[in-house]
């Protein structure tokens, strides 16, 4: 009993020990300059705004700079957050101040009353608890304002912030306002993606934070992506020995811009395959033609003719009147040969592509790697480890 207890004491007390930060030198540099510069230019143009204004500026800025700088992929520091966050938490203070003469417990029915309300706008902003306790024990001059407090300077302040938040961030690349990665089904169905029909999958995740109930910081879009990548990971570790190189047909079958699609055509029913990449005099790679590509009415109005695929060629194929040029796509996603297969995984199961070239440097044709290859590789793979 006595060790079982000293076990979760020393568990309790081992989680005061700060985690290890997650960001390179460059996200922390970023950081730190845009906080700087955000505050120095919001500040600027909240005194340019609200010239002799009184109080222009507050305080609780300085901690919404810290989340729309150095963390800006956080729920917590989207622009609707920091706007409804401080605005609601500033209208609930000014409330409170004046409808509650004891001022410390204004102040803390202030702070549990706008974290209600960032819950219920889904709003919430850690620094906006601040702006509750700032229309509450400010002082004199902020509660003779009343609820022009809301407008000026909290509104003011927020959005000037704001303002040099996105551009700041847009600048640098940044994803903000933060938007999720969505793998969207590239069949239009309403099955999920190839890739999330085993193992880990959205449901799982889900059912877990439901059963946490606790809110974390992070969008949960993000945390799903981040757990697969984490799979992802953990499969290039398992399977990272096998390259492009090893499992791609290197006697590729190509075809020029300028062959007729006819010609074309014959090629792939020759030599059964489904897709011919197309090469130009130089050899450089410049589009790639499927068994798909044939069956589309270029210049009918829907796009499609509505054609099953069978041996016999469509009629616009036939008249020899168009070329691989015509139908062919232009922009083709590609693979390096010391590439390992790993990655090719996510663009075979959800991208919805069947064939991929291999090419160098110069964009020249060295391979070819289809879903075929890609499923026997990974078979023999875990055959191997099981046999291991």
């Amino acid at each position: 009993m006595e060790s079982s207890s000293l076990h979760r004491a020393k568990d309790w007390l081992r989680a005061f020990i700060p985690v290890a930060v997650v960001a390179s030198k460059r996200e922390r540099f970023y950081g730190c300059l845009g906080a700087m510069i955000g505050l120095f230019v919001a500040e600027w143009l909240s005194r340019l705004t609200l010239g002799g204004f009184n109080i222009w500026f507050i305080a609780p800025m300085g901690a919404s700079a810290v989340l729309l700088f150095a963390i800006p992929s956080s729920p917590l520091a989207q622009p609707w957050a920091i706007i409804g966050g401080n605005i609601f938490s500033a209208l609930i203070g000014v409330i409170c101040a004046r409808w509650i003469t004891n001022p410390e417990l204004a102040a803390s029915i202030a702070a549990a009353l706008a974290i209600a309300a960032m819950f219920s706008f889904r709003c919430i902003h850690p620094p906006s608890g601040a702006v509750a306790l700032t229309a509450v024990l400010g002082g004199p001059a902020i509660r003779e304002m009343g609820f022009q407090f809301v407008l000026l300077p909290v509104a003011v302040n927020s959005v000037a912030l704001l303002l040099v938040a996105l551009v700041f961030n847009n600048l640098l690349g940044r994803n903000y306002p933060h938007r999720v990665i969505v793998h969207a089904q590239p069949h239009l169905t309403k099955d999920a993606p190839p890739s999330e029909r085993v193992g880990f999958i959205h449901a799982d995740l889900e059912e877990v934070l439901k059963e946490r109930g606790q809110l974390i910081d992070i969008n949960q879009g993000d945390l799903e992506e981040i757990l697969i990548q984490a799979e992802l990971h953990a499969h290039r570790r398992r399977f990272g020995d096998i390259r492009c190189a090893d499992i791609m047909s290197k006697d590729v079958i190509s075809t020029k811009p300028t062959t007729r699609l006819d010609q074309a055509w014959v090629m792939l029913a020759r030599h059964n395959i489904k897709a011919l990449p197309v090469i130009d005099a130089l050899g450089k790679l410049v589009g790639i033609v499927s068994l798909r590509d044939f069956f589309v009415d270029h210049h009918g109005p829907d796009g499609l003719t509505g054609l099953p695929a069978t041996s016999s060629a469509p009629s616009h194929v036939r008249n020899g009147a168009m070329t691989v040029k015509d139908v062919m796509t232009h922009n083709v996603i590609t693979a390096n040969a010391d590439q390992p297969i790993v990655e090719l995984v996510s663009r075979f199961s959800d991208g919805g592509i069947h064939h991929l070239p291999v090419v160098n440097a110069k964009r020249h044709i060295v391979g070819m790697i289809t879903q075929s290859d890609l499923v026997a590789a990974l078979f023999r793979a875990q055959m191997e480890s099981a046999e291991a």
